[in-house]
């Protein structure tokens, strides 16, 4: 399975300790360059920075075409890390794309790409027994500031019989 993610999950999930979920799930992720100067050099000592440069399964991949790039932010006013995460998703062809930004999500489903966020991490990572608490990873969220839609987590928790949050 091909794995593209953008800048988001990978530093949510590393400010709750479950950054070893995407490995656990996907094996092997790709990100853009774009994705890595994000994290990683612009968030050197940031949550997520270490991780992701450490991480050998992770594989930083181009654009091919740098051109589109400029022309898809000019167009959509998106993130060079959105953007460069779903040209390198069509460029690879791949089968998921990881990303939390509501507008970039819509923009990539209407390409037809197949789009997943953290929310769907944390419950895939549930229940192959990845993760413990769910319902406590949820809350780690909320307690660091991660822009969540209550409902949306007390639904995918009254999926699992937990409490709401």
């Amino acid at each position: 399975m091909i794995v593209v993610s953008d800048s988001s999950p990978l530093i949510v999930l590393a400010k709750i300790n479950s950054f070893s979920l995407l490995q656990k799930l996907y094996v092997k992720i790709v990100i853009s360059s774009e994705v890595y100067e994000e994290v990683v050099v612009a968030g050197a000592g940031l949550a997520g920075a270490t991780d992701t440069s450490e991480s050998s399964w992770i594989e930083v991949r181009q654009v091919d075409n740098p051109a589109d790039l400029t022309m898809a932010q000019n167009k959509t006013g998106l993130g060079l890390g959105e953007l460069s995460t779903m040209l390198l998703a069509k460029q690879i062809r791949a089968d998921l794309i990881i990303l939390d930004d509501l507008g970039a999500r819509k923009l990539a489903k209407k390409q037809g790409l197949k789009v997943q966020g953290c929310v769907a991490i944390l419950e895939a990572g549930f229940r192959k027994g990845y993760l413990s608490d769910l319902r406590e990873a949820y809350l780690q969220m909320l307690k660091q500031g991660v822009y969540l839609n209550r409902q949306l987590l007390n639904l995918s928790l009254k999926s699992f019989n937990l409490p709401p949050v």
